[in-house]
């Protein structure tokens, strides 16, 4: 497949984040990383900030400029950013396979207010050298309550950070938290095989949050050509991809009378 033809060093790099090390070790592996990081996502032809920009701007009422968003794990800066509509190929990767990441992508769309949060340093650093976002916190999802007060933002991103051994379905309440009523949330996770317990747990806590009336599905987009895989037993019946998933889920418009 062709995701054994990446080189090793990546697949290192990659591999490292994932293993599901605790946590003060892999905030320094993300640091570490951050200057590699976009050179290496592109190599992955990583698909998901395309998609998660595209399906939150279809979801998404006009007008956005004056719209509040959130990027949870924002890291680079990888979802807020995409490159010239033209070269984008329609995938989100550019010529040579460059993906554009999330801040510019939502900043082509029509969202021009930007907050980040990520718990790596090193990462926000990066992000705060592209100029599109208006603020950037550190905060540790699963460990550090969001630095945000009640119903701030019009919605919520977290693209690429919930998946095993990274950021745990238990901050889902939280990114409620900050959410307006009404506003919507876009959420991706990874269907490879070592994500795949993770992505059912996941799914059982969205399922729950939908029952109690907290919020309501209105996507989950599967898609097939995610990123590349890193091992064959990763790949999707040999493509040498990984697939994924996008959702996006719409809070209540009326608090719930718990919440009072």
């Amino acid at each position: 497949g062709t995701g054994m033809r990446l080189p090793a060093a990546i697949r290192d790099r990659v591999a490292a984040v994932h293993r599901g090390s605790a946590l003060p070790e892999r905030l320094r592996l993300y640091d570490g990383w951050a200057a590699r990081y976009e050179q290496d996502v592109a190599a992955l032809e990583y698909r998901a900030p395309h998609l998660a920009a595209a399906s939150l701007a279809f979801a998404f009422p006009a007008p956005r400029a004056g719209a509040r968003l959130l990027d949870v794990a924002c890291g680079t800066g990888l979802v807020a950013r995409e490159g010239p509509a033209g070269r984008a190929g329609g995938n989100g990767t550019g010529r040579g396979g460059v993906t554009v990441p999330l801040s510019r992508q939502l900043h082509r769309r029509g969202f021009r207010c930007l907050h980040g949060v990520d718990g790596s340093a090193g990462m926000l650093e990066q992000a705060r050298s592209t100029g599109l976002y208006q603020e950037l916190r550190l905060c540790v999802l699963g460990r550090d309550p969001l630095p945000a007060p009640a119903e701030h933002y019009d919605a919520v991103t977290v693209v690429g950070a919930l998946g095993e051994g990274q950021v745990p379905n238990t901050v889902l309440p939280e990114l409620l938290r900050v959410t307006k009523p009404g506003g919507f949330l876009c959420l991706t996770t990874r269907s490879n095989p070592s994500n795949l317990r993770y992505k059912v747990e996941l799914e059982a806590a969205l399922g729950q949050l939908e029952q109690r009336g907290a919020w309501q599905k209105l996507l989950a987009q599967e898609v097939e050509y995610w990123e590349r895989a890193t091992t064959e037993e990763e790949s999707t019946q040999g493509t040498g991809y990984i697939s994924g998933v996008v959702y996006i889920y719409q809070k209540s418009p009326v608090p719930n009378l718990e919440e009072g």
